[in-house]
């Protein structure tokens, strides 16, 4: 769980032994964890990682995933070389730390990502997934990048003031019932603005009993009571993907 002097907790898990099937690459001016599956394809699903930047085996771990049924996976370095979050950092610097890394000013990266994936990978339909840091990312992307066909934003920070109802493609909504960091009245006033403004599919999905970070948490052996729920966002993540994509 969350708490003031540690305020997010996508680092608990058990795969940080995790080695990952792919490779890292060289994407334009930032570095990215590529996996690819077996058979080739021209769909491919950018997956953008949370405070702990791309580097973290539960988040390439999700990129093997999505390598695994069928997508071509990057996972960039969406901070282009400047330092993640560390587990061990000072938690009271946090706040600091996070305003120089807007998770709405990445289009210098996505572009370098889109620009690889078409010309270096033969990628024609494009999806888009991201976690924490990364589901705030999604949410800007998808209002931003005609060419993302759908978007999948797990656990997003959300403000009273954002308004995501110009999302350009289906986006789907995953956050946590007893998410610390993100209050269900504000998933709420989410799920209004979309509900009358937004012109495109959409769907809000709070999964019960999970904190935040469940699902590219490798919980399985900790808490076996989460399990179905982790399978299920799991699942509903992908199918999204499979819908639109």
């Amino acid at each position: 769980m969350a708490n003031e002097s540690r305020p997010c907790p996508c680092d608990i898990g058990d795969r940080f032994d995790y080695e990952g099937c792919g490779q890292e690459v060289q994407v334009g001016h930032i570095k990215a964890y590529v996996c690819k599956p077996a058979a080739s394809t021209d769909k491919a699903v950018i997956v953008i990682h949370d405070i702990f930047g791309w580097q973290l085996p539960n988040t390439r771990y999700m990129a093997d995933m999505l390598a695994a049924n069928g997508y071509i996976a990057i996972c960039p370095d969406f901070f282009a070389e400047r330092q993640a979050w560390k587990p061990s950092d000072d938690w009271s610097k946090f706040d600091d730390w996070l305003k120089t890394r807007d998770a709405r000013k990445i289009n210098k990266e996505a572009d370098a990502v889109l620009k690889y994936l078409k010309e270096q990978c033969g990628a024609k339909k494009l999806g888009v997934v991201g976690f924490c840091w990364g589901g705030v990312a999604v949410r800007h992307l998808m209002m931003t990048y005609l060419e993302l066909k759908a978007g999948v934003s797990l656990y997003g920070l959300i403000k009273d003031s954002d308004d995501i109802s110009n999302l350009l493609n289906p986006t789907f909504f995953i956050f946590a019932e007893k998410d610390d960091l993100i209050p269900l009245h504000q998933v709420s006033l989410l799920q209004q603005k979309l509900k009358k403004n937004c012109k495109v599919d959409y769907e809000v999905k709070i999964y019960p009993g999970q904190t935040h970070g469940f699902v590219h948490r490798r919980r399985e052996d900790i808490n076996p009571q989460d399990k179905p729920y982790i399978e299920e966002g799991r699942k509903d993540m992908i199918d999204w993907l499979n819908k639109y994509v």
